[in-house]
């Protein structure tokens, strides 16, 4: 009977900010040397946190890890609207804010909960005739997209000093909490745009429970290879 290598399955990651998802499954190749390495959903570069990495015979489970609710934790900038609705962006409007109160903060929150349409923004990796969206960003141009349904299951405010809001969200796949802050301060009419972001848990998986970028890079192949959940593992922590 073949055994069942060490390597096949799902590596939790906390990815730092200033990486992509792509370069987090690059560095997992080079320390498994292996190819055959995938993500379950995308963090934009100034995003932190969970990272469910799939590794080997993982791979064949990497959509329904993707399908599952997302939790995060981010912080919204009233005041600016940018072209990207991140601070990565360049800023296109500044209105006032002062008027703003808790209750009308409250209320916008209200209106961006259950299912709703969400209009990806340009600055993205959805494709448009082959061509990631970013990329046609890039050269100027706008393209019409198509709204997506997504859904809001929970969100607390965790903080309101203006132009600062803190809050948590659990969502749906292909949920973009940083449309989610523009289109919140678009309903305030002062604009806004995501100034930091966390993933915080992807279906039954949290944080806590991830590595850090730092012992990714630096611990032994058979210590991180003693951080890989087995395919029977993951599929008693997702209670299947």
């Amino acid at each position: 009977m073949k055994s069942v290598s060490p390597y096949d399955g799902v590596l939790l990651i906390d990815k730092a900010a200033g990486m992509t998802s792509h370069d987090v499954v690059a560095l997992v190749r080079r320390r498994f040397d292996t190819q055959k390495v995938g993500h379950c959903g995308t963090l934009d570069p100034i995003a932190t946190g969970l990272l469910l990495v799939v590794i080997g015979r993982g791979t064949k489970i990497q959509d329904l890890l993707m399908s599952e609710d997302k939790e995060y934790v981010g912080m919204m900038r009233l005041g600016k609207a940018t072209d990207s609705h991140d601070s990565e962006g360049k800023v296109v409007e500044t209105r006032d804010y002062t008027t703003v109160d808790c209750k009308s903060i409250n209320m916008a929150f209200e209106q961006y909960n259950g299912d709703f349409y969400q209009l990806p923004p340009m600055v993205s990796a959805i494709k448009k005739g082959g061509v990631p969206l970013y990329k046609l960003a890039r050269s100027g141009k706008v393209v019409e997209r198509e709204p997506r349904l997504v859904h809001v299951y929970a969100h607390e405010i965790l903080r309101i000093e203006p132009p600062e809001i803190d809050f948590r969200v659990v969502c749906s796949k292909g949920f973009y909490v940083r449309t989610y802050a523009h289109d919140i301060g678009e309903h305030l009419g002062c604009g806004a745009h995501l100034c930091s972001l966390r993933r915080t848990k992807s279906g039954r998986f949290n944080v806590c429970d991830a590595l850090p970028i730092d012992l990714l890079q630096t611990a032994m192949r058979d210590d991180l290879a003693r951080r890989v959940l087995s395919l029977p593992d993951v599929s008693r922590m997702r209670g299947a």
